[in-house]
């Protein structure tokens, strides 16, 4: 008799890409999301909720919460790159919508496409990496 397979449960973030046509992250991005993720135990779920609910208002609705900021003084246009930082995390208890975290990403708007490029604790290293936003403009996602 043949074992029958399972498959496994979408992750947080696969389901996601029902919202946009494409999720992509950097493989920077994984390595910092691993990172943190070994201090903050909840920060893949939270941060499936920030793309099902604070992105898709923002670039889907039109409604700004205060939290999206565009990034400028980069050598290109598009894609359009932002940083999140009103990142809810629960493992950081007390802090609500401030807690330090920030997240970096593109919109390609033609191709409604996120690219998740950095995350990082705001306590642990105080600005974004401009040298990997500079690369943005040739793209370095994995869908």
């Amino acid at each position: 008799m043949k074992p029958s397979s399972i498959a496994r449960p979408p992750t947080p973030l696969e389901k996601m890409a029902l919202e946009f046509n494409t999720i992509a992250r950097w493989p920077e991005f994984d390595r910092d999301l691993k990172a943190l993720a070994k201090r903050f135990r909840t920060i893949e779920e939270d941060l499936a909720t920030l793309l099902k609910t604070q992105l898709v208002l923002y670039h889907k609705l039109g409604k700004e919460n205060g939290g999206d900021f565009p990034d400028s003084g980069l050598p290109f246009a598009n894609p359009r790159v932002y940083k999140v930082k009103k990142f809810a995390c629960r493992a950081l208890k007390g802090r609500g919508a401030k807690s330090g975290l920030r997240l970096i990403y593109a919109y390609h708007e033609d191709c409604d496409r996120i690219e998740l490029i950095e995350i990082y604790f705001k306590g642990d290293k105080e600005n974004e990496d401009r040298e990997r936003l500079s690369r943005c403009g040739g793209s370095g996602a994995r869908s």
